[in-house]
């Protein structure tokens, strides 16, 4: 309902009739304002002046909640990143927020040094649009990586780390590459960790063959995400614990979980859920192209991978990454775990937020931060959106 017709820079925003999750609890009977881009105030809904309001939008009693931040995914919907399109991304940004994810790192699969540069140039220089995911940096997913943990990484140019490269890589990105992941135990990775860490850069963990005690040692050295727990990396042991282990042990280190009931066994979900907690859980979708589309023949860095059952294999059985998107991701925690939706939640929100150092302005619903936030039903369907302050419903 528009009370005024009245548009620019002051133009205030009222969501009401809603359930506020943020970020601990949820709150019964309070409005949300907005002013331009920024969530301004959150009050008692009878407290909230209305003839300040220019536009109230009824939530009818839906859930209101932050919008959701995927910090590893590789494209959907029939596009890649790797496609260095603004076509691909605008497509990629459409699908996202669909799905109630608001804002994105676009992750660069390990490729050749031309092709891994290319799609990080693309992504720098995109412009965002305010009626799609917002794109927040780039993640970059290789290419220092162990042989023998490759997982669907093309091992044609998984290379040792080298330092020359990575400077180059930062400078191309224009202070946009956010995330790296790495196999700490392989040679000259530690100076790249720290050099990353110096540049405020997230340094992921994957991919890798490390002991506990190689593990260690890398987060020492400024590690503080396991990319995709579980997944590509060495098997936890009762004698070597290994990557997997250091990582649920250390509290500095927030884990990211694909959770489609595929990737990982609810159990290993639910173990690493209670030795962590939602603070240090980051749900990620890991998706390739395919998601959003049916089964067939997709790609993934160059090489051709099989989707039956919305399961994404290369042609040696290799998972390559998933058709997952985040609504489902958190509707799982929900529904097989009976997490708290508060909590379900925060893993898709305030977690990966923290994780990438971008929990000051996006990831929770709270006075100056971004008005990035998503009505959803008790099921996790989106029914509107906002991003940076403008609104889009997605109900009939």
């Amino acid at each position: 309902m528009k009370l005024k017709d009245k548009k620019g820079d002051n133009m205030r925003t009222l969501i009401r009739n809603i359930n506020l999750v943020n970020p601990y609890e949820i709150f019964f009977g309070y409005g949300v304002v907005v002013e331009q881009d920024k969530i301004v105030e959150i009050n008692i809904e009878d407290n909230i002046k209305i003839e300040n309001i220019d536009l109230v939008i009824d939530g009818k009693g839906n859930f209101l909640a932050p919008g959701f931040v995927d910090i590893h995914n590789h494209g959907n919907m029939g596009f890649d990143i790797m496609d260095s399109t603004e076509d691909a991304i605008d497509n990629i940004g459409k699908f996202h927020l669909q799905n109630g994810v608001t804002s994105y790192l676009g992750t660069v699969i390990t490729s050749s040094y031309e092709n891994m540069s290319n799609a990080i140039r693309n992504l720098a220089n995109y412009k965002n649009k305010n009626e799609l995911s917002q794109l927040i940096g780039i993640h970059l997913e290789g290419p220092f990586f162990s042989l023998d943990k490759k997982g669907a990484q093309p091992g044609k140019y998984i290379k040792k780390p080298n330092m020359e490269d990575i400077r180059e890589i930062f400078n191309i990105s224009n202070e946009g590459l956010k995330m790296v992941s790495i196999a700490p135990e392989t040679f000259g990775a530690l100076d790249i960790i720290s050099y990353l860490k110096s540049k405020d850069v997230t340094v992921a963990l994957a991919h890798s063959n490390a002991s506990f005690e190689e593990t260690q040692i890398g987060i020492n050295y400024g590690a503080t995400v396991a990319t995709h727990l579980y997944n590509g990396m060495r098997e936890f042991n009762h004698r070597e614990p290994g990557i997997i282990g250091a990582a649920l042990l250390d509290e500095r280190v927030y884990c990211e979980i694909i959770y489609d009931r595929i990737h990982l066994h609810d159990a290993a979900v639910k173990i690493a859920v209670k030795m962590k907690g939602a603070d240090k859980i980051v749900l990620v979708s890991d998706s390739m192209m395919a998601a959003g589309l049916s089964d067939g023949d997709y790609e993934l860095g160059g090489q051709k991978v099989i989707v039956k059952n919305s399961t994404a294999r290369l042609e040696t059985g290799s998972l390559a990454g998933s058709t997952l998107n985040l609504r489902d991701a958190v509707y799982n925690m929900i529904h097989y775990l009976d997490i708290p939706i508060k909590d379900a939640i925060r893993m898709a929100s305030l977690s990966p937020a923290k994780a990438i150092g971008i929990n000051s302005h996006k990831g929770s619903i709270e006075i100056g931060k971004d008005a990035d936030m998503i009505l959803i039903d008790k099921d996790i369907n989106v029914l509107g959106t906002m991003v940076m302050g403008e609104w889009k419903s997605c109900s009939n």
